[in-house]
C-alpha cells in the first residue's frame, strides 16, 4: 500500500493511473464513482481531495483533469489534455465560445513546448482543400501575429474562423481553400481584428464518437 494512503484511496489511485495508461487521459469523476459504487459525486471528491492533500494527484476545475504528480507514480507522458474551447468557422465566421467544453488528450510531440495551446472545433468546409472537415479540431499556437500565408485562427469582432492569412497594403485577406466560398477582407484600421494564433495541428474523429 502507498505510504498514508487508506485501501480505498490506493485503489482509487491505482484505478487512475490505470485508466490512463489505457485511455490517453484521466477518468471522470463519475467513472470513478461507477467503477467504485461511490453513489455521489461528493463521494467520490472526499477521496480525491485525500489523494491531492497527501500529495499524490493535483486537479483543477476542468473536466477530466485528474494528475498524478507523486514520482512514484508518474505515468506516460506520451500525451497532453488541452482544453477544447468550442467551436471556430470554417466557411462564415461565427462565434467562438470562450469557455472550455473537455479536455482532450494531444500527443505531446504535436505541441511541443507551446505554451497555453487549446483546440477549437471546426464547422463549415470552406477549408477542404488544406484537408480540414467540419468537426475537425485544430490545435492552436496562441500568438498576437502572423506571417503572410501562415493558416490562423482569426478573430472579426467577437466572431473567429481559420483560415490562410494574406496581408494587402490596407487590408487583410481570409483566404479560403474552397472556390465556393470568397475571402473574407477586413480593413487594418480596425480595433476589433487580430490573429488568435496559427493552427499547428489537426485531430480528427473518423467515427464521431471522441469530440
Amino acid at each position: 500500500m502507498a505510504k498514508g494512503l487508506t485501501k480505498r484511496q490506493q485503489m482509487i489511485l491505482q484505478y487512475v493511473l490505470d485508466y490512463i495508461q489505457r485511455e490517453g487521459y484521466p477518468p471522470s469523476i463519475r467513472e470513478i464513482g461507477k467503477e467504485f459504487e461511490i453513489g455521489s459525486l461528493r463521494g467520490v471528491t472526499v477521496h480525491l481531495d485525500a489523494l491531492e492533500r497527501k500529495g499524490y494527484i493535483s486537479r483543477s476545475n476542468m473536466p477530466r483533469s485528474i494528475k498524478v504528480v507523486h514520482p512514484a507514480y508518474q505515468t506516460s507522458r506520451r500525451v497532453i489534455m488541452l482544453p477544447l474551447l468550442g467551436s471556430i468557422a470554417a466557411g462564415a465566421p461565427i462565434t467562438a465560445q470562450e469557455n472550455v467544453e473537455d479536455l482532450i488528450p494531444v500527443p505531446s510531440e504535436m505541441v511541443r513546448s507551446i505554451e497555453h495551446a487549446f483546440l477549437l472545433r471546426v464547422k463549415g468546409d470552406s477549408m477542404a482543400g488544406e484537408g480540414i472537415l467540419p468537426r475537425d479540431l485544430v490545435v492552436v499556437r496562441p500568438q498576437p501575429t502572423a506571417n503572410h500565408g501562415d493558416l490562423v485562427a482569426f478573430l472579426v469582432g467577437e466572431e473567429a474562423t481559420v483560415k490562410r492569412i494574406h496581408f494587402d497594403a490596407k487590408s487583410i485577406r481570409l483566404v479560403p481553400s474552397n472556390p465556393a466560398y470568397d475571402p473574407i477582407v477586413v480593413d487594418r484600421s480596425r480595433d476589433d481584428a487580430r490573429v488568435i494564433g496559427r493552427i499547428v495541428g489537426l485531430i480528427r474523429d473518423y467515427e464521431g464518437m471522441a469530440f
